[in-house]
């Protein structure tokens, strides 16, 4: 598993906080009809939880907490961690306890599963893209609204790495910000990093956009943490590592704007540091989890 793999106080807050909000919007105020009207309270049964496709896998926690806030008598077993490769057919967990409360809960404790999942398998898809090469995967900040801690949690899974959480732990000059402050001050971009490390109230990293090799240039004087190299060509790319090498070596740089699985290896190539794609989280298809029926216990 992924040593980077943690699932702290920060996920289990947020897991517990959508889960709130997933079962109260499915319930409503009267609950699940179907199964109160033709399940016995007393019915007790195990179930499967089982892959359909291959993938990677990932929400496990966040499954077995929906279950848990629902019914205490309700037994989880995982057999496979977060992480694991799935292939279809793979049962990732059993759960046993009232019938009523398995199907209730099923497709809850599924969609965080499936979401996930297919999360951190697209993730996994760009990592093995780059084998034997020392290139990071990050994700950005295009995540579904109250979903960002777990779906950086699922990139994760997948291998990849989470750039900053918000814009409160780092510090990332765009093109808009740029727009906006020289607009004012009608000043360099090295001039805006060096602004920006003076003001702010954190030690954080500084990384600052490009889209130009003179823009870059620009910033290299700064000797930023970062700089994100915008929908630069293959060739810009390497002219850029060149630059980076000459005026300011410490600099990370990074490749951002419209990655795909087929473009990804030759970008890396170019001896860029990371690369960083949206859609590892607004674009990742779910993985085909399902729930299968085991055994009804007496």
């Amino acid at each position: 598993m992924n040593s980077n793999l943690r699932y702290g106080p920060a996920e289990q807050d947020a897991a517990e906080k959508l889960i709130t909000l997933a079962l109260a919007e499915d319930l409503g105020s009267v609950g699940d009809l179907t199964s109160q009207t033709i399940i016995p309270a007393s019915e007790m049964a195990e179930v499967q939880i089982v892959a359909r496709t291959e993938g990677v896998l990932a929400g496990m926690p966040i499954a077995a907490a929906v279950f848990r806030e629902m019914d205490e008598k309700v037994e989880w077993k995982p057999l496979l961690d977060d992480g694991s490769p799935l292939i279809a057919g793979s049962v990732v967990a059993t759960v046993a306890g009232p019938l009523r409360t398995l199907l209730t809960g099923e497709r809850t404790a599924l969609n965080f599963l499936t979401l996930l999942s297919g999360v951190a398998t697209m993730t996994r898809r760009f990592v093995d893209e780059l084998e034997g090469l020392d290139v990071e995967i990050l994700d950005t900040r295009k995540t579904f609204p109250g979903y960002r801690q777990l779906q950086k949690y699922a990139v994760r899974a997948g291998g990849g790495t989470n750039h900053r959480m918000g814009l409160y732990d780092g510090i990332l000059i765009k093109d808009n910000h740029l727009a906006g402050w020289k607009e004012e001050t009608g000043s360099t971009i090295a001039l805006a990093i060096q602004e920006a490390r003076r003001e702010s109230p954190l030690p954080v990293p500084v990384e600052v956009e490009v889209d130009t090799l003179d823009q870059l240039q620009d910033a290299l004087e700064a000797k930023p943490e970062y700089v994100l190299l915008d929908n630069m060509t293959l060739e810009q790319m390497r002219n850029a590592v060149t630059m980076r090498n000459d005026l300011s070596e410490g600099t990370k740089l990074e490749a951002s704007g419209g990655v795909t699985l087929e473009t990804v290896r030759g970008i890396a190539e170019t001896g860029i540091d990371r690369i960083s794609i949206g859609a590892l989280t607004h674009s990742a298809p779910a993985l085909d989890l399902a729930f299968d029926w085991a055994a009804r216990l007496r």
